[in-house]
């Protein structure tokens, strides 16, 4: 999530890892420049974090690799660096760098009201420069919704709408699951909207 453009002066790419590892909070780098992110609420966390652990269990034992929101994500042929939520990489280019990957098959971001025009429009339009990219997966945090951006074997993408009772199909990495499986147990609160107006999703 993009919040606010930096200070610094435009920095190169390497100098943008020197940079950044002195700091306190994550920067995307676009072009050099570069942009603070903001912090994601209580279920953006956990939704994440089972996403990660899904993916990770799995792939277990497999070529592929689970990242989290601290991996950056390079754009193809690009001095972009983005980090989104989730990420999965099986490409053996990605094996051999170690600030980032650039060829992820599959990645996932958990929406907020703040930046989910950027991450269906601006942000989309970039990572589909990565030819390996299969799914791009746009997950709700304030209700069981669920949007994925599927590159078929034509090569054209197609928007898949998800609700309470589907079943998630994530061709990139053979996995299927039902949709409750992320979003169990969670209050899920519209935001703006005091947490006592909600319910968990049950057990």
């Amino acid at each position: 999530m993009i919040a606010a453009k930096e200070n610094p002066p435009r920095l190169t790419p390497e100098e943008y890892f020197a940079w950044e590892g002195k700091q306190l909070e994550k920067h995307e780098y676009l072009d050099g420049e570069v942009y603070a992110m903001s912090g994601g609420s209580k279920n953006h966390s956990l939704i994440s974090v089972r996403f990660i652990t899904l993916f990770a269990n799995h792939l277990e034992g497999g070529s592929c690799e689970t990242g989290n929101s601290d991996l950056r994500v390079n754009i193809v042929e690009t001095d972009i660096y983005t980090y989104p939520d989730v990420s999965v990489t099986c490409d053996e280019r990605d094996k051999t760098t170690t600030q980032y990957i650039t060829y992820p098959c599959l990645i996932v971001e958990v929406l907020s009201e703040s930046t989910e025009a950027y991450d269906r429009g601006g942000k989309f339009r970039m990572y589909r420069n990565n030819p390996v990219l299969q799914d791009y997966l746009l997950v709700s945090s304030t209700s069981i919704e669920m949007d994925l951006y599927h590159k078929n074997d034509a090569g054209e993408w197609i928007i898949l709408n998800y609700k309470a009772g589907d079943i998630i199909e994530l061709k990139s990495i053979n996995l299927s699951f039902a949709i409750e499986q992320v979003y169990r147990g969670l209050v899920l609160t519209p935001e703006g909207l005091p947490p006592e107006r909600a319910t968990p999703e049950s057990e």
